[in-house]
């Protein structure tokens, strides 16, 4: 772990060297394939370290704006590996619980992101993987696309997002209907859901994502994160906090753009007269003032 010139630590400085995945970057641009399709990129604990990772080197790269998520072989993912957890990789209960939290961990971290998200998804997408989609900003699904969460068939249950997140998405009765009944489903149905953004023909995934990608490039990037970030808590706040956070979002969006001069603001920071040993600042005179009053 090393500090940046900005004090914010970094999870690595570099690329992760990864087997599992394929990363790129091209201008501010990432992009991860998940890359075991002899499995339908099912998410073996190696890969999902590696994709965790790669999340977290492309969260401290701030030259990064946008981050597309898809999967190689016409498939985007099968979820959770269910060979290891039959080996018994996965361990007993509390490590069980140690890599489910893990796995929040690299959810959250996606969610997270001040970058936007877009997994471009192709064939099956179910268990972790469907939960990966509910985590990005964007969801573009081709015509042959098949979702779901079947863990209550395999007599497992889901751990980073199924039913958290897929509740704050589509309400508590469509979420059991999908996690109690465990069927796949077709795209339209997704998108009639609110789960996915548009559903395209299998031979249009691409251009589809790469026409997203430049319209969001002409945008305001901070004005983007801005609204990301205000959205995203905002959900989980009630109605006065989330106004609270649209008002200072908006005295934010005016500062940047120039009207930042308030006039009774002290217009310096507090800590530049404390390093400065001035003992006249008027920031320094209402300390000595506060410091002891009301003390008993």
């Amino acid at each position: 772990m090393s500090k940046t010139a900005h004090g914010f630590h970094r999870a690595t400085e570099t690329v992760p060297q990864c087997e599992h995945l394929i990363f790129e970057e091209k201008g501010d641009v990432a992009y991860i394939t998940l890359n075991r399709p002899e499995v339908i990129n099912a998410l073996s604990i190696d890969l999902s370290r590696e994709f965790c990772e790669t999340l977290e080197y492309v969260r401290d790269q701030a030259h990064l704006h946008i981050l597309v998520i898809k999967g190689a072989g016409e498939n985007f993912c099968a979820g959770d590996d269910l060979t290891e957890m039959a080996s018994g990789s996965w361990g007993h209960a509390n490590q069980v619980m140690r890599r489910v939290r893990y796995y929040q961990h690299m959810a959250n971290t996606l969610e997270e992101l001040d970058k936007i998200t877009i997994c471009a998804v192709d064939g099956y997408c179910v268990g972790g993987g469907l939960e990966i989609t509910m985590a990005c900003d964007f969801v573009i699904c081709t015509n042959r696309v098949k979702w779901g969460m079947p863990e209550v068939d395999w007599g497992i249950t889901p751990g980073w997002g199924g039913t958290t997140r897929m509740a704050r998405l589509i309400g508590r009765r469509m979420t059991k209907e999908i996690n109690l009944l465990g069927a796949l489903h077709s795209p339209w149905r997704g998108l009639e859901l609110g789960l996915f953004n548009r559903v395209v023909p299998d031979d249009e995934l691409a251009g589809e994502t790469q026409a997203l990608i430049e319209l969001l490039q002409c945008k305001n990037h901070q004005g983007l994160r801005q609204l990301k970030f205000t959205i995203n808590k905002n959900v989980e706040a009630d109605l006065y906090t989330a106004q609270a956070f649209e008002a200072l979002g908006a005295a934010l969006t005016v500062s940047i753009n120039g009207a930042w001069e308030v006039p009774d603001a002290d217009g310096a920071h507090g800590w530049e007269s404390y390093h400065a040993k001035d003992k006249n600042s008027a920031i320094r005179n209402r300390r000595e003032k506060a410091k002891n009053f009301w003390v008993d």
